[in-house]
């Protein structure tokens, strides 16, 4: 087991001297007798441990690889300071294609870098890796959350992702339309695979009308079966967002959904998804809004994962992670409200409220040590 200090110079350039960067901590990761490449990337741990999962993608570089763990774990900072946790962020990337090199020997030696560590990283599950995987990895390291309630965890975290999301779309319905009634709304949702199938269901049950799209035809096909004459299809991401009549439209794949392509052509009123850096780069948020379109910040409204497996860490109760998802509600109105008062975008809103509690906690750390 061996650790990797070198990057290319344009990692190096975000990591260190880039708005992007600020990152306390890098590690490249390789383990030759398994296979596993790995970045584990810690940008803050002002209010705590950093918290963030593990995704496990073909990632066509190595530098791409890395780029994504910084941005995710950036991302993890703010998401983990609005959701109100005393964790820091942090994510982790496992290069490769999940169903061709997952071993559990690939597993365990990413487990062995995660401890090594020294709990300064908590990881759990993310795109390409589940709760039978966080099993094996916590076999080698103690700060794992996302575990099988049979090993001491709470489960499949994408159930409360789901439901924080939703609450989100209630709080930008109430923002925009005085009601936050989802009936009736026309809401297309691009991916409904761990945390996208139980959006459908939250949306059914309120009776909005749903139009559907994914990459996986199976994963599509076990919505359209269990919801007959409710939920509708389309072939792909770029029939969805030019639905005529769309009200909603929730990203819950990978990131970069709203771009410079995207953005133009979109129908919908709102924007809020589960999926992780929707905004492709700095300034698509204005963009948005100079469309009139209303976004709910993505790291705010898709926390109700990590609320759980943050309480995971300290005896996981679920009715008690429900209660603090459903402030998701709360949280995105005093974002639009924040948005409103300063003139800026949502986005820009949450970034303010986020750093303005990590800097305080860094300077009260800081204070603690004189």
């Amino acid at each position: 087991m061996t650790e990797v200090t070198g990057a290319p110079a344009d990692v190096l350039h975000t990591l260190f001297q880039s708005d992007q960067g600020g990152h306390e901590q890098v590690v490249l990761c390789q383990d030759r007798a398994s296979g596993l490449k790995a970045v584990i990337a810690l940008h803050s741990t002002a209010l705590g441990p950093a918290l963030g999962g593990t995704r496990f993608y073909p990632y066509a570089t190595e530098a791409e690889a890395v780029a994504d763990a910084l941005n995710l774990a950036r991302g993890m900072s703010y998401k983990n300071a609005m959701a109100g946790l005393d964790h820091g962020g942090g994510k982790a990337v496992i290069i490769g294609d999940p169903e061709k090199i997952k071993t559990e020997e690939l597993l365990l030696a990413y487990g062995r870098f995660v401890a090594s560590l020294g709990g300064r990283y908590v990881t759990a599950c993310d795109v390409g890796t589940y709760v039978a995987d966080m099993d094996v990895v916590a076999r080698e390291c103690r700060w794992t959350t996302g575990r099988s309630p049979e090993n001491g965890g709470a489960g499949d975290s994408s159930v409360l992702t789901a439901f924080g999301v939703y609450q989100g779309m209630r709080a930008s319905a109430q923002h925009l339309w005085g009601d936050p009634s989802l009936r009736g709304r026309k809401v297309g949702i691009a991916g409904v695979g761990k945390v996208g199938h139980h959006l459908v269901e939250h949306l059914v049950a309120e009776g909005a009308e749903i139009v559907i799209t994914d990459v996986r035809g199976e994963s599509v096909q076990r919505i359209l079966d269990k919801h007959p004459g409710v939920v509708t299809s389309v072939a792909d991401t770029e029939a969805l967002i030019r639905v005529e009549g769309l009200d909603i439209y929730a990203p819950c794949a990978l990131g970069g959904a709203l771009n410079d392509d995207t953005v133009p052509v979109l129908t919908a009123k709102i924007v809020c998804g589960a999926a992780n850096n929707q905004l492709a780069h700095p300034g698509v948020e204005k963009d948005l809004a100079d469309r009139g379109i209303l976004y709910a910040p993505d790291y705010v409204v898709n926390a109700g994962g990590v609320i759980q497996v943050a309480d995971e860490l300290h005896g996981f109760d679920f009715d008690r992670c429900k209660t603090k998802a459903a402030k998701i509600y709360d949280t995105t109105l005093a974002i639009f409200e924040r948005a409103k008062a300063d003139g800026i975008p949502p986005a820009a809103a949450a970034d303010r409220i986020a750093e303005q509690r990590i800097a305080e906690a860094a300077a009260a750390a800081r204070a603690a040590r004189v």
